[in-house]
């Protein structure tokens, strides 16, 4: 089978200054893709700024020979998605791939969270993938070509103690993919979603670290890079990764009835 490649494609990724955001922008690089590094630089609780971490793998891309540009700002407004889009088309002419990959954590327990708490994730993960891609898809729709992919997480798909907040934006991605399932399919704009199991800083306080290298986030980013591609056929599938294992998670409904 010949390698997958993205000469010529123009991909974005948010959140890609560390952890996943990091692993796919680099792998996508390697393969041709010029890269948009998107990274609002702040702490993994959605504090503070800077451009320190786009910035850098931005220019390991470069120093790599392959292109890229850095942005730095935040998914979780309007003018960040739009801005965020413009950056693509103004360094490289148009927008082929998205990765919907910016997160943040504030976990508490459900009694313990205030509205910050749920605003602020919500903000980040759910609106954040809705600004960026409201941005990309028409510019993508203008072209006939468009691989988007969202970030859920096992959190989403199951719950986990404390994430009330993160679970129900995660959960959300996945009904957001199923409806620009629907939309995008007559302009060849495919998506879907990976659901990541990876030692990053968001998770490295609750991984032991001999799992944390079992979970690197380079055994994610070959799945997530194939969903990118031309190859590529499926829209509306979530996949389970990690440690180098891929799975496909699905919602299943029993036997319905025949309404005469």
């Amino acid at each position: 089978m010949a390698e997958v490649r993205f000469d010529g494609r123009v991909a974005i990724v948010t959140g890609a200054g560390g952890g996943l955001g990091c692993t796919h922008a680099l792998l996508l690089a390697s393969r041709g893709a010029k890269v948009v590094v998107n990274d609002l630089g702040g702490a993994f609780d959605g504090t503070g700024a800077g451009t320190t971490m786009a910035e850098k793998v931005a220019e390991e891309i470069r120093s790599a020979g392959g292109e890229a540009v850095p942005n730095y700002d935040g998914v979780d407004t309007w003018q960040g998605g739009q801005n965020i889009v413009k950056t693509a088309v103004d360094a490289f002419g148009k927008v082929d791939i998205l990765i919907n990959n910016a997160g943040i954590l504030r976990d508490k327990s459900f009694m313990k969270m205030d509205e910050e708490d749920i605003d602020k994730v919500l903000s980040v993960h759910l609106k954040g993938a809705f600004n960026v891609t409201k941005a990309a898809f028409p510019v993508m729709r203008e072209n006939n070509y468009g691989r988007i992919v969202m970030t859920t997480s096992a959190t989403g798909l199951y719950g986990n103690f404390g994430q009330a907040n993160y679970g129900a934006a995660k959960l959300g991605l996945v009904g957001f993919m199923n409806t620009l399932k629907i939309e995008g399919a007559r302009y060849n704009i495919l998506v879907n979603t990976i659901a990541p199991i990876a030692g990053t800083r968001m998770t490295a306080g609750v991984m032991p670290p001999d799992l944390v290298e079992k979970l690197k986030p380079d055994y994610v980013s070959p799945i997530v890079a194939y969903m990118c591609s031309e190859e590529c056929t499926d829209s509306g599938i979530v996949f389970v990764a990690g440690a180098g294992y891929f799975s496909r998670a699905v919602m299943v409904e029993g036997p319905g009835i025949i309404l005469d």
